[in-house]
Parts: C-alpha cells; structure tokens; sequence
C-alpha cells in the first residue's frame, strides 16, 4: 500500500511535537538530577533540546515536511481553482 506524503499529517505532526517535548523534558531531568536548580534546568533543556532534537528526528521532520509541502501544494491548486472559477475561466487540469 503506497501512502501519500500528506495522508498522516496530523499525527506526524502530534508525534513530532510530542517527542520534541520528550526531548527537553529529559535533558531537563539529567540536569535536575545532577543538581541544577529547575527553571535553569528547563531553559538549557530547551537550547539544547532544539538542536538535538532536529538530528535524533530528522525522520519524523522529513515526514511532517513532506506531509505539509503535500497540503500547501494542494491548497494551491484548489486556490488556483476557485480563482479561474470566478474569473470565468475554465480552470486548468493537471
């Protein structure tokens, strides 16, 4: 079964998320249990969280990439649509 690149969007996206936060969440957790007070602890969880996160989910990123390239470019055809529609136009099939 082929799946198309914006067919799981929404839970791509959830499970991108979730996992980023996942990610701060523990590097937060190691600090805070080497003895770093917690609201430091939470603010280099989060530096250090953005970067990691982008090469331990360089899958999942490419997936919630490709799912919202596949919707902008369909919301563009639908757009292109309309427009020729009110203008009269027959509109242009691809």
């Amino acid at each position: 079964m082929s799946e198309r690149p914006g067919e799981h969007l929404a839970r791509d996206l959830t499970l991108y998320v979730l996992a980023r936060f996942v990610l701060v969440g523990v590097v937060a957790a190691i600090l805070v249990l080497v003895g770093v007070p917690l609201l430091v602890a939470l603010a280099v969880g989060l530096v250090v969280g953005l970067p990691l996160g982008l090469l331990l989910l360089r899958k999942l990123n490419a997936r919630v990439t490709a799912g919202l390239a596949a919707r902008n470019e369909h919301r563009a055809r639908e757009r292109a649509t309309l427009r020729a529609q009110l203008r009269g136009d027959t509109p242009e099939t691809e």
